[in-house]
């Protein structure tokens, strides 16, 4: 054997490893995407999980052309949440009990870092 059948051999067993992977992500977006949809019944996830089993290739290329905008809103829509319960942790996380962001300003207030107008405006904005 010569290097550039080696080479040809490595470079397609290379391919075949991408095109599975491919595949597999393709497959459990796909998936994943029905468990998503509420709107959808379960007679019809049924038909796309058989249809998936015996015909897995032809049967994502139809559901990501007949469902794919459906596909990107549902995904979209789950990033929104996901971001929404992120910032809601680090707000919840972030900021202290209202009694804490007080007392912070009032040490504030001894040391003459804030004057007596901002410590009003801060407690204002912590009690409401």
């Amino acid at each position: 054997m010569s290097f550039w059948e080696n080479f040809w051999d490595i470079f397609w067993w290379f391919f075949i490893v991408y095109a599975i992977f491919a595949f597999l992500y393709a497959l459990f977006i796909v998936i994943a995407d029905l468990f998503r949809d509420h709107q959808l019944s379960g007679w019809w996830k049924a038909v796309w999980f058989i249809f998936l089993a015996f015909v897995p290739f032809l049967t994502l290329l139809v559901y990501m052309i007949a469902r794919g905008k459906g596909m990107t809103e549902r995904s979209m829509e789950r990033a929104r949440q996901d971001q929404e319960a992120a910032d809601a942790y680090i707000r919840q996380v972030a900021t202290g009990s209202p009694t804490e962001e007080i007392s912070k300003a009032k040490a504030l207030l001894d040391s003459g870092t804030i004057s007596p107008d901002e410590f009003q405006r801060i407690k204002t904005r912590v009690m409401s």
